[in-house]
């Protein structure tokens, strides 16, 4: 059965799987729709054009859903969208889209989002993700699957971090990070890749050795940025699975229009 407190307000045209729980004093908006297993936690407020789906974990005083800090802001119906089994600790904010960009701001599933997190407008957020205390994404910033974003780290309007990437302690993001690097600083700087993280997720020596030559091509050779692009994209065909990790990498460095962290 449904377990809301009798001092929550949920608007009578909020959809809410019928095991949701909503803590004392929580707020939920008539264009919210949460999923089976999710619980919302005291003095919280879902608000906007909201979905959350199963199986999250929402703990105190978070703001979901409020209208983008955008002075283009018009009152659009933008939207946020959540998927399942995240945990989003305290005082987290997390704001809808902007008609200027896809209109929706976007959370993945399984992500570990620590205290003070904020999600800007637009914001694409991947899966497995871990953000630490204070991590706060800009407008239009894109995180692949796998990225840990260190405590108190910023990132710019319009940066893309890569799959499995690193950012460290107080790094202050103004450009692109590439799948499998580590950063940090500020301005960041990148220190090797991460591999401690892909042998966790099952990489064998053989992917992680081509990874680490990847690594040697955009930092330690010398190369230009186009040459080095170019050098990865002819790893292709040398390493049984490696092929994924080449095209995740090369279509992440022909995407990136900030440049990337070098």
């Amino acid at each position: 059965m449904s377990r809301i407190h009798p001092t929550a307000i949920v608007d009578a045209q909020a959809e809410l799987a019928a095991d949701v729980q909503v803590g004392p004093y929580a707020v939920v908006g008539p264009h919210v729709r949460i999923g089976s297993g999710s619980s919302i936690g005291p003095h919280c407020v879902v608000e906007g054009h909201t979905s959350i789906g199963s199986e999250n974990r929402i703990w105190q005083f978070c703001s979901i859903g409020a209208a983008p800090q955008d002075k283009k802001y018009a009152g659009e119906p933008t939207h946020l969208s959540i998927g399942d089994r995240n945990t989003i600790r305290e005082f987290c904010t997390f704001n809808c889209g902007t008609v200027q960009d896809s209109g929706c701001t976007r959370v993945g599933d399984d992500n570990w989002i620590m205290a003070y997190v904020h999600l800007a407008h637009d914001v694409q957020l991947g899966s497995q993700c871990i953000l630490a205390n204070n991590a706060t994404l800009a407008g239009h910033v894109q995180v692949g699957d796998w990225v840990i974003v260190g405590g108190l780290t910023g990132v710019h309007q319009f940066v893309k971090i890569g799959a499995h990437a690193m950012a460290g302690f107080q790094t202050a993001l103004s450009q692109d990070v590439p799948p499998f690097m580590m950063v940090d600083g500020n301005p960041a700087k990148a220190h090797g890749f991460n591999v401690e993280g892909l042998r966790r997720r099952g990489f064998g020596p053989e992917r992680i050795a081509q990874i680490k030559q990847m690594h040697r091509l955009l930092y330690r050779n010398g190369l230009t940025f186009e040459e080095a692009k170019a050098q990865i994209g002819d790893l292709r065909g040398q390493v049984e699975g490696g092929d994924l990790d080449v095209e995740l990498m090369s279509g992440f460095l022909s995407a990136s229009t900030r440049g990337i962290v070098r």
